[in-house]
């Protein structure tokens, strides 16, 4: 076993269970801006020290021009459902959606970890957002505040909200109050 191994691993004492919890990010289209790159790539590296972390990016839709916003948003949303498994807990980055503090986020990861789930899905959606067969599977929703951001800009923004969410939750000096 690894020596530096610091993911956070729950252990159910009653059913001798070890509870490993993996977080996915499905995000559609690339990121083009070179700031969110590099910001995004930093806390990524800082994440993968807590917990077992992924990012799938969905490729951007061709040949839009002939598809109003209904239909764009129907083709995305068969792209994120072919990514996501019956069994994971998916969350949708949604401005509608639940505001948390940052501590209250911690502690919804926290909850989550102790629940059992293996995948925890956070999904961001295009430009235009989700159609209404993601909005059905998904689980949860999560607002990162009431403004509006880029679909570019909540993949920073959300990373480095889950890197907080991870050092809130072992203790350390990142988070201040």
């Amino acid at each position: 076993m690894n020596p530096n191994f610091n993911h956070f691993v729950y252990i159910d004492i009653h059913s001798l269970k070890i509870y490993i919890m993996k977080v996915k990010l499905l995000m559609v289209g690339k990121t083009v801006q070179d700031y969110i790159i590099n910001g995004f790539n930093d806390y990524h590296q800082r994440v993968i020290h807590y917990l077992p972390y992924e990012t799938k990016v969905i490729p951007d839709l061709k040949k839009t021009k002939n598809l109003d916003i209904e239909q764009q948003k129907i083709k995305e949303g068969e792209l994120i459902l072919k990514q996501i498994q019956n069994s994971d807990f998916v969350v949708l980055l949604d401005e509608n959606g639940k505001e948390l503090s940052s501590v209250n986020f911690a502690r919804w990861i926290e909850k989550q970890m102790f629940t059992g789930f293996k995948n925890v899905v956070f999904v961001i959606g295009g430009a235009y957002g989700f159609s209404a067969s993601v909005y059905k599977r998904s689980n949860f929703k999560l607002s990162l505040s009431k403004m509006t951001f880029s679909h570019q800009m909540i993949r920073l923004l959300f990373i480095e909200q889950l890197y907080r969410a991870m050092t809130i939750l072992k203790g350390e000096p990142y988070h201040h109050q």
